[in-house]
């Protein structure tokens, strides 16, 4: 997917030499943990806002072309995870943010000259594929299989498009990641809700529960950010950040209801049941113009239930990336923020 390099590559730096980096929003998980972990190690502990890090914040709007310039003087590395997340929501919004966004930060890392933009994509981006026994690596083609109404899919595959366009080009030096499901401390979307099913009796599996899951803690993430973004043979490639190691639909469920003193979670419904009654539900929404998504949609069926693999060897191999916080220890600590903070 990605091709060699056009540009210089990043100059060698010493270590009394230091890199100023630029990260537009990745979400409260994820973005403070790339500030926060070093290359070397993961920090034990989070700060509870940015000013306690002592991060140097620059106001701008990804949207907003003229905001960027003063964001980016002196940046050496941007780490772009900006987008508009979600499976709901007009697709102008997508294109506003996830694209045009995405084309508006390329253009203000070329006129600043930034020696590496690491573009945080998503696995999603190489559409829905699916299949007993399918594993994809980062050959795989971008937007296969998109429904309709497939926006986040949609743009977020198009931003990536852009992303390879300008660093073959020559005008932007860019290495891509892809993450996967992420969870973690902070988690305000996924975990809450599972962790309400779970508590409620109303937590199901997707078929058997038995398909493997592209699941990653947010730290193990940021570390795989910050290892694509600094190595030198990473430049024009693209790595999947997309598992901490094998674990099941049920396995996953299983594991937070252990967390939460629960019974383990062994009602199921039928995958193609879920998906079809998913299409009703997104074409109910549709139809009346709907603000809120669904209850279930086909993103979120095809997430948790897909029988396909995104393999992460080549970030393994590559990066030398490893988890070092396995699925047991993420979970508990996932778990114990969102009712620490009250979240569910």
């Amino acid at each position: 997917m990605a091709e060699s390099a056009t540009t210089d590559q990043p100059k060698e730096q010493t270590k009394e030499q230091t890199n100023k980096v630029e990260i537009t929003d990745a979400g409260p998980s994820l973005k403070r943990l790339i500030i926060e972990v070093p290359a070397e190690t993961v920090a034990e502990r989070l700060a509870e806002s940015m000013d306690t890090l002592g991060v140097e914040k620059a106001p701008g709007d990804i949207t907003v072309p003229a905001s960027l310039a003063d964001a980016f003087a002196g940046v050496d590395t941007v780490y772009h995870a900006a987008a508009q997340v979600g499976d709901w929501g007009k697709w102008q919004w997508f294109v506003n943010v996830t694209i045009d966004g995405t084309r508006n930060m390329l253009d203000a890392a070329r006129q600043a000259g930034v020696r590496r933009f690491l573009h945080v994509s998503s696995i999603s981006a190489y559409g829905h594929p699916d299949g007993k026994g399918m594993v994809l690596d980062e050959t795989a083609p971008l937007g296969v299989k998109l429904h309709k109404w497939s926006y986040y899919s949609r743009a977020k595959a198009e931003a990536e498009r852009l992303v390879w366009a300008a660093h073959q080009a020559g005008d932007v030096p860019a290495t891509v990641v892809k993450p996967s499901w992420l969870y973690g401390p902070r988690d305000r979307a996924s975990m809450p809700r599972l962790i309400r099913a779970i508590r409620a009796g109303k937590g199901k599996l997707l078929g058997d529960g038995s398909n493997l899951l592209n699941l990653t803690y947010a730290g193990n993430e940021a570390e795989g950010c910050i290892l694509a973004a600094t190595a030198d043979n990473a430049l024009g490639e693209s790595y999947n950040l997309s598992s901490d190691g094998d674990i099941t639909l049920a396995g996953y469920m299983n594991k937070i209801a252990a967390a939460l003193g629960c019974k383990p979670v062994t009602r199921k419904v039928p995958y193609k049941v879920a998906y079809k009654a998913a299409f009703l539900m997104e074409l109910f929404g549709h139809m009346f113009s709907r603000k809120t998504p669904p209850l279930v949609t086909r993103y979120s069926v095809w997430l948790m239930g897909r029988q396909c693999f995104f393999s992460p060897e080549k970030a393994r191999r590559e990066l030398n990336w490893q988890p070092t916080v396995g699925y047991d220890e993420g979970i508990e600590k996932s778990v114990k923020w969102c009712l620490d903070n009250g979240v569910v």
